[in-house]
């Protein structure tokens, strides 16, 4: 049968084609946004407790961060990564302002994953070294080099089916749920896992390392957190070794977890941190790099590599304008109501036996489901016949029903729970009372 692109459009409803592209998914189309809440096309109202992609952190319809962007479009609109300008030099210095520790020299990119294959590049050149190690199931992006870098194998495989990129080796994650160590504490699973990565390290040669790639806490993954002095210990392992220790702050940072940065709730101050998503809360892409400066001094001696809307003014207005934002009140926000986020999500737990644990820190968590006959996921589609159905997809579906968005974890018998930093309690309420009724509906 001969190909007929307007059949094609006409049975798909519109020539664009979604990224993380289901065809039997629905297609949910947003028109609209105001604080914490999405409306479709039809006008009708959603709180957005995935914040987008983890990334609206500011919510939908911050005005400040709109009037910066609109001032820095009518000044001009563009300017060469190559050049100076006030703008993102403003900026630079700003991060500099509020990253911990040290970290006080900025290369800008354009989404996480080109800033995390940035920092590796920079690692390689200043270790003289090729490996990176990254936690098995973690998510660091999906073009080639930083798919190499991810953990979590749906998207690796998927993109390194045809070709992959090498010097990307995997280690252990430290996690009290499903986890690979037979620890009997919270301080023994710390001191596991980071042996662990101190035993990876020299099998591999640490030589040949030039650093860890590490999430403060996990993404899509499942919002776990690492037991008390992990990152203490691997802080130590990577000064022993001569490892540059590199925190993926994609997700984490901008308040996300109760402070600028992920990292600053662990008291651990990386050689290298990498930022996009909440940055400019999602008004711009505007993603980078923050150094210490003997990192950075190695690609002041000069760089041939750039991208052409790294940095771009109008993002760079949009972030200060949203970095003022978290400062002012919506971190402090997040500081306030994290505890009822928790309290609510724990409730939620004790009130239906499928949902095996709550874990996450500040406005990130993940809630866990399993069939408490067997102890195992309904579904795990890493693992499971394609054909079986999964509940947690029915649950997604009515709480979509119902007015709420939350996102499918990785792998996908956990929900993820994400909301905009600008929530209130109320609404944090109304969240979980929909997520009761909808596992009510499922499993009940």
């Amino acid at each position: 049968m001969a190909y007929n692109s307007k059949t094609e459009i006409s049975v798909s409803g519109s020539s664009h084609i979604p990224h993380w592209h289901d065809p039997e998914g629905s297609r949910f189309t947003v028109n609209e946004g105001e604080g914490p809440y999405l409306f479709d096309e039809n006008g009708e109202a959603y709180l957005d407790f995935v914040s987008s992609l983890y990334c609206a952190n500011a919510g939908h319809d911050n005005q400040n961060i709109i009037d910066a962007m609109t001032e820095q479009l009518q000044r001009i609109p563009y300017v060469s990564s190559a050049k100076e300008n006030d703008t993102r030099t403003e900026l630079a210095d700003k991060l500099a302002d509020v990253a911990p520790g040290p970290l006080s020299d900025v290369v800008f990119s354009v989404s996480g994953s080109e800033a995390n294959e940035l920092a590796i590049q920079f690692a390689r050149k200043q270790q003289d070294a090729s490996k990176i190690l990254t936690r098995w199931n973690s998510y660091h992006g999906s073009t080639y080099g930083a798919g190499a870098l991810t953990g979590e194998p749906t998207t690796r495989n998927a993109v390194e089916t045809h070709a992959a990129t090498t010097g990307a080796v995997k280690f252990l994650p430290a996690r009290a749920y499903d986890s690979p160590f037979d620890a009997d504490s919270p301080e023994e699973l710390a001191k596991q896992a980071a042996d662990h990565v101190e035993f990876v390290i020299r099998n591999e040669g640490p030589e040949t390392v030039a650093a860890v790639l590490i999430e403060p806490v996990a993404g899509s993954s499942g919002g776990y957190t690492a037991p008390p002095s992990y990152f203490e210990r691997l802080r130590e392992i990577c000064d022993e070794y001569d490892v540059l220790l590199i925190a993926d702050e994609v997700i984490t940072g901008f308040g996300r977890c109760g402070e600028m940065f992920g990292m600053q709730t662990e008291g651990v101050i990386p050689d290298m941190l990498t930022f996009a998503k909440g940055v400019t809360s999602s008004y711009a892409p505007l993603a980078g790099v923050l150094m210490r400066p003997e990192v950075g001094e190695s690609i002041r001696s000069g760089t041939d590599i750039g991208q052409t809307f790294a940095g771009h003014p109008v993002g760079c207005a949009a972030a200060l304008a949203a970095i003022d934002e978290y400062e002012d009140h919506l971190i402090e926000n997040v500081q306030n109501l994290a505890p009822t986020l928790e309290n609510e999500l724990k409730t939620l737990a004790a009130n239906h036996e499928e949902i095996t644990t709550v874990r996450g820190r500040g406005f990130h968590w993940s809630i866990v489901v399993e069939d408490p006959e067997t102890g195992e996921p309904f579904k795990n589609s890493w693992v499971s016949d394609e054909d079986i159905d999964n509940p947690l997809s029915d649950v997604t579906e009515i709480a979509e029903e119902q007015g709420l968005l939350v996102g499918m974890g990785r792998p996908d018998y956990q929900l993820i729970v994400c909301p905009p930093l600008c929530v209130d309690e109320t609404e944090i309420r109304e969240a979980i009372d929909i997520l009761d009724e909808a596992f009510d509906q499922v499993f009940n």
